[in-house]
């Protein structure tokens, strides 16, 4: 008879390739699904009663930034509460390779503000024993992982270390030599498991900038340059391109998107297509734009904001107003120096004076936090009694009872609190009819854009796996479970090059689910808890999960009933493969 090391039992299986639901069994061995169906042919360690729950794949979640906190956090949470089982680190050309060890604290500053990950928890979390992207892989590959990841070569990254800062920072293009040096990093990075390279380009008002108020590196890159590293990915057949564009210049920004996929001839994952709750154009004009591209041999994938994670952020640690000019100058730098900005007649009357076009410009980021300025809420005042008549009031309301200017309002209230006064982006809604269309009618629509580990004290995206099945197939029910699982596993394992992963089949690595969809629940729904678990003592925003029964990677528990192992089988999956 045969061994096994897990039995699942009696579960309803959706095997992520939109295959009708069945009931059956499923036996782990060796990592890998050893069979699936039929009766019992031996025994096994552990038997898991799956009766009335999902047997599902584990989830792929295709951007995020756990580049650091993989470091002092193998299970990547909070992704790794939701389900996903494999991640891809380096998204939005940043990340921690090739940095030469003099630039390594300067490499970390970057990440305090353009993804807003404190200082000290990468400093006290982060054992750096490399240089070069090879030697960065191999120490990826050394520590203890909870989840499986893919690498990209972050293009800031790369021309920093090529190019020195203040060259690269300035715009330039890149020489002849400095273009053949990154192409042949790139080489060598390819040679050792990377999967491609990834971009953020956003212009010189960039929503994402860097510690110090200028754009990233990519920001003000040139196509050139751009262009000959995609070369490289076509000369070798293999990875893809993560790409954040938003230069204004729509007209420019698509006609570059296709030309770099003309180009590479592989796969790009443009960033980042989301619904609104009124206008179905928002959604539709770029995934017809993205089906012409097909139709003309151009491998371009959306990747589709579908979680609905509520901000709640303070303005000191706030940066997603970076766009506007007037509101990056206040809030950047030292908490110390962000008061004093905060405090200065001329700074304040610029923001007073930019607001409307601020309105504008930051459009976009108002609608994900749920509205501009006036809408805001005051939800947390520095547990100070002098301030607690705001809590609940929207910055509009004040602003109109006081008779200030709503910016004014803002700043006042943040200075009266250290900085700590909390503004809750309120729940307008989502429509689920357009996110459901737009998930089940375009064939190259990925759901994610979680941004985990990124933007900590503010933002809770790794739970849009749970939100996607809660949400959409189980209380709304317009997106059916087959779909979802094929949307939330097999499409992005596909796109990025995961081999054996994103589906449940015989000889697949043994990346597996097991929950109860009556029982799935993100905790807190909202706004996340604090949880003071960083490194340094710092604290992020958490929402946990409830109803995931078992979270298998690789054949191995990770997670049990919401209670971590401790368990680490995750792999670093050179090439997707492993």
């Amino acid at each position: 008879m045969a061994e096994y090391d897990i039995h699942i039992a009696g579960g309803t299986i959706v095997d992520g390739t939109r295959v009708p639901r069945y009931q059956g069994d499923l036996w782990i061995k060796d990592g890998r699904i050893s069979k699936i169906g039929g009766r019992a042919d031996g025994v096994a360690k552990e038997v898991v009663d799956a009766t009335g729950k999902i047997v599902a794949p584990g989830f792929v979640d295709l951007h995020t930034h756990y580049d650091a906190q993989i470091r002092w956090d193998p299970w990547c949470t909070i992704s790794g509460y939701h389900g996903v089982t494999s991640v891809v680190l380096g998204n939005c050309g940043f990340g921690f390779a090739p940095v030469a060890a003099d630039f390594r604290e300067r490499s970390m500053l970057t990440m305090t503000r353009t993804e807003a990950i404190p200082f000290e928890s990468m400093k006290q979390g982060m054992e750096w024993d490399w240089e070069t992207i090879p030697e960065y892989l191999d120490s990826l590959d050394r520590i203890p992982k909870g989840v499986n990841v893919i690498q990209y070569m972050p293009t800031a990254s790369l021309m920093t270390y090529v190019m020195g800062l203040e060259k690269a920072k300035a715009g330039t293009p890149a020489s002849d030599v400095e273009r053949k040096e990154m192409a042949r990093l790139l080489h060598e990075g390819m040679d050792a498991g990377l999967c491609g390279f990834s971009i953020q380009r956003l212009g010189p008002d960039s929503v994402q900038a860097d510690f110090d108020g200028s754009p990233m590196v990519t920001d003000i890159m040139c196509d050139e340059d751009i262009l000959n590293l995609a070369q490289v990915l076509a000369d070798r057949d293999e990875g893809f391109i993560q790409i954040t564009q938003g230069t204004g210049d729509i007209r420019a920004d698509i006609a570059f998107l296709e030309e770099l996929a003309g180009v590479a001839q592989r796969p790009i994952l443009h960033n980042v297509v989301a619904p609104a709750r009124q206008d179905p154009e928002v959604h539709r004009r770029p995934l017809r734009w993205i089906e012409k591209c097909r139709e003309q041999g151009l491998p371009i994938y959306a990747q589709c904001g579908t979680g609905r994670a509520g901000f709640a952020f303070t303005l000191e640690h706030w940066n997603l107003y970076d766009a506007s000019p007037a509101w990056r100058a206040v809030t950047t730098g030292s908490k110390e120096e962000k008061i004093a900005k905060m405090q200065d007649p001329e700074l304040r009357q610029a923001l007073m004076e930019e607001a409307e076009e601020a309105d504008k410009r930051l459009q976009v980021i108002q609608a994900g936090v749920g509205g501009n300025p006036r809408s805001l809420v005051v939800q947390g005042v520095n547990r100070q009694a002098d301030l607690q008549e705001y809590v609940g009031k929207s910055v509009g309301e004040i602003a109109e009872t006081e008779g200030k200017h709503h910016i004014e309002v803002m700043l006042d209230l943040s200075l009266r609190g250290d900085l700590n006064v909390e503004f809750l982006g309120p729940d307008k809604g989502s429509n689920a009819e357009f996110m459901a269309e737009m998930m089940t009618e375009s064939p190259y629509a990925i759901p994610g854009v979680s941004d985990g580990g990124a933007h900590t004290k503010f933002f809770t995206g790794g739970a849009y796996t749970t939100d996607f099945l809660t949400w959409l197939v189980r209380d709304e029910g317009v997106v059916t479970l087959e779909e979802a699982h094929y949307r939330l596993s097999n499409l992005p394992a596909h796109a990025a090059g995961f081999r054996d992963r994103g589906t449940l089949r015989e000889g697949a690595a043994a990346d597996v689910l097991v929950y109860d969809m009556e029982e799935l629940e993100i905790l807190p729904n909202w706004i996340g808890d604090v949880e003071y678990d960083l490194p340094g003592g710092e604290w992020r925003r958490v929402q946990r999960a409830a109803g995931y029964d078992r979270i298998i990677v690789n054949g191995e528990t990770t997670f049990a009933s919401g209670e971590c192992t401790g368990l680490t089988p995750g792999k670093l999956l050179r090439h997707g493969r492993g």
